[in-house]
């Protein structure tokens, strides 16, 4: 099934020559990690505290491919400029999670928006991620497999948001849209689950010389 991860591999080549000049100058992807994590939090802040103010709801799809810009921009500083470090992979995974939860869940506050089925939805996509992760444990490599993976839910969460803003009364009809997305969520679960198990069969599998 087609995801937006799919387009990684052109982001990248767009985003190259600029992570050659960070690299040059110094930044590091910890220092992106955290900066990128905290305007994750001070919008998460504003949308909490102003549910339902357009400026913040448009701001939003914007802040959102300019966070999965950043997430591309640390992944090629660490792997291509040698800067890979435990510390920063683990900051990097957990402040993926984080960073989603502090801006989406927001979004549930808004005036006629059905609360529980957005949070529904985000819980089974940060799920996802725990499943991809999980994967690890079991000697697999990090799954990134299924329909609503981080960007995919990036658009999905930016969509609502840009929807809300031009429409502050289309909170009613979002089910609409969060119905399918819960049963995408739910089907990414499963693609990383069998994706891993297939993996290590086939590594046992394999005859060894």
């Amino acid at each position: 099934m087609i995801s937006v991860y799919d387009l990684k591999p052109r982001f990248q080549a767009l985003l190259r020559p600029l992570v050659g000049r960070l690299a040059a100058r110094g930044i590091t992807p910890y220092q992106l990690t955290l900066g990128t994590l905290g305007v994750a939090a001070a919008m998460g802040a504003l949308l909490a505290l102003a549910p339902g103010a357009r400026p913040l709801l448009l701001l939003l799809p914007l802040l959102l491919l300019l966070r999965m810009a950043l997430h591309t921009i640390v992944g090629m500083l660490a792997r291509e400029h040698g800067l890979q470090s435990p510390r920063g992979a683990l900051l990097n995974e957990v402040g993926d999670v984080l960073g989603d939860a502090l801006l989406y869940l927001p979004l549930a506050l808004h005036p006629g928006v059905t609360g529980w089925l957005l949070v529904a939805v985000l819980v089974l996509g940060l799920t996802a991620e725990v499943a991809g992760l999980a994967a690890l444990g079991i000697g697999a490599s990090r799954r990134f497999d299924g329909p609503l993976g981080q960007s995919d839910r990036a658009l999905l969460f930016g969509l609502i948001a840009l929807i809300l803003g031009l429409d502050p009364t289309a909170g009613t009809w979002l089910p609409w849209l969060l119905v399918p997305a819960l049963g995408l969520a739910g089907l990414t679960i499963q693609q990383r689950i069998e994706a891993a198990l297939a993996e290590v069969a086939t590594d046992t599998a394999a005859p060894r010389a």
